[in-house]
């Protein structure tokens, strides 16, 4: 990933909460047929390895884990984005010498990707995501509350992944080159959208001198 310094992000502990915050990755391997790409909600655990380990499982009927895959693994982490207008800058006023750009942050994690069938570890796996993502409703389903042979059956349509995390590329683009005057124009451009994605980058651009 193309990443330069005014926008690499480097502390570990700020990636992975980049990662932890994007519920939805993508899996990229490549193989001898071109390149496969699966989306997929991963878990990651921090304190397995040097990086951290990712766990997930694709659909048995993928035909992404059945190909081999040339080198590592890539997944690629989304936080939010958002288009930033030239017209939201001071600098506009002042030069006009100022073009578009897109704010965003990304995190692109490498490693072997590993692929499982083992019910036991393929059961601990699903119970993990589920957990972590029915967490916090007030009444959270469980992997138990479903029939245990409706649940091996279940198990029976996936397989597991397992990447242990070689290296990490983070990068977090909020306007952080531009001048004072011109990070509050756009700190003020987008939160005075109706998007989602534009209140969260609004939000994430430095705007202290």
């Amino acid at each position: 990933m193309y990443t330069p310094p005014a926008f690499r992000v480097d502390d570990r502990a700020e990636i992975h909460a980049m990662m932890r915050a994007c519920r939805l990755a993508t899996l990229v391997t490549a193989t001898a047929e071109g390149l496969l790409a699966t989306p997929l909600p991963l878990i990651l655990a921090e304190d397995e390895g040097e990086f951290g380990v990712l766990h997930g499982h694709l659909a048995r009927a993928n035909p992404q884990w059945k190909a081999a895959a040339v080198g590592e693994a890539m997944v690629l982490f989304s936080g939010p984005d958002a288009y930033v207008t030239p017209s939201w800058y001071e600098t506009k006023r002042e030069t006009g010498k100022v073009v578009p750009t897109w704010n965003y942050q990304a995190v692109h994690a490498y490693g072997p990707a590993e692929f499982f069938d083992d019910p036991d570890r393929l059961l601990n796996a699903v119970t993990r995501l589920t957990n972590l993502h029915e967490g916090t409703r007030a009444q959270p389903w469980a992997v138990d509350d479903a029939p245990p042979e409706f649940v091996k059956a279940q198990l029976r349509g996936i397989v597991g992944l397992r990447i242990p995390i070689s290296r990490l590329e983070g990068k977090r683009k909020m306007s952080q080159n531009r001048p004072l005057a011109d990070r509050v124009g756009v700190a003020e451009g987008l939160g005075a959208s109706e998007r989602p994605s534009d209140l969260a980058v609004a939000a994430m651009v430095p705007i202290e001198s």
